[in-house]
C-alpha cells in the first residue's frame, strides 16, 4: 500500500464505498461524489486495464475506449508495477462481468 495515500480522509471514503450494496447505490453515491468527467475517466481506466489483461493492443483499446495512449501506458504501468488492485478486483469479477466490456465500451465512450 502507498503510505502517501493512507490518511483519515481516504479511509473515510473507502469505508463509505464499502457500504454500497448494489449498482443503483453506486450510481447515486458516485454521481454525488464525482463530476461526470471524473467518473468517466475512472471507468475508462478500469476498462483499459481489463482490455490490457485480455492482451488487446493499444490501437484496439484506443478505438474501443477513446483512451489516449498516455492513459493506456499509465494503466499498463499500474498493472505491472502497481499494488495489484486491478488483479484483485478482476479476480473477484465473473467472466460474464469482465467480458461485458467487449460490446459496451464503444457505445459507452460515445455518450
Amino acid at each position: 500500500m502507498n503510505s502517501k495515500l493512507k490518511d483519515f480522509n481516504v479511509e473515510f471514503l473507502f469505508n463509505a464505498i464499502l457500504k454500497l450494496q448494489n449498482i443503483d447505490e453506486c450510481y447515486s453515491f458516485f454521481e454525488d461524489l464525482c463530476t461526470i468527467p471524473e467518473l468517466k475517466a475512472m471507468s475508462q481506466r478500469i476498462v483499459v486495464a481489463q482490455m490490457l489483461c485480455d492482451k488487446r493492443v493499444y490501437s484496439n483499446i484506443v478505438d474501443s475506449t477513446g483512451a489516449s495512449t498516455a492513459t493506456i501506458s499509465r494503466v499498463n504501468r499500474s498493472l505491472h508495477y502497481g499494488c495489484d488492485g486491478y488483479d484483485l478486483v478482476f479476480g473477484r469479477m465473473t467472466e460474464e462481468e469482465k467480458s461485458a466490456i467487449g460490446g459496451e465500451t464503444k457505445a459507452a465512450s460515445e455518450e
